[in-house]
């Protein structure tokens, strides 16, 4: 008997993770530098992406710390 287990996870473009959080390009990658924000992926070589189940959690993680809910 053999097991198969599926991983599917999608990935977002930076211009979906601007609209999602309302922040710029410049203000992204600045919290990236500061570890304050997931990091991007690398799909290509002058693109990159980001995993959408991480950002979910950072917006998540934001509405929670901004309601006392941490």
């Amino acid at each position: 008997m053999s097991i198969i287990t599926t991983y599917k996870e999608s990935l977002i473009r930076l211009s979906e993770v601007q609209r999602r959080t309302g922040y710029s390009k410049a203000w992204i990658y600045r919290l990236i530098g500061e570890d304050k924000f997931p990091k991007q992926i690398k799909i290509g070589t002058r693109s990159v992406a980001f995993l959408e189940s991480e950002v979910d959690g950072w917006i998540a993680q934001r509405i929670s710390e901004s309601r006392g809910e941490m």
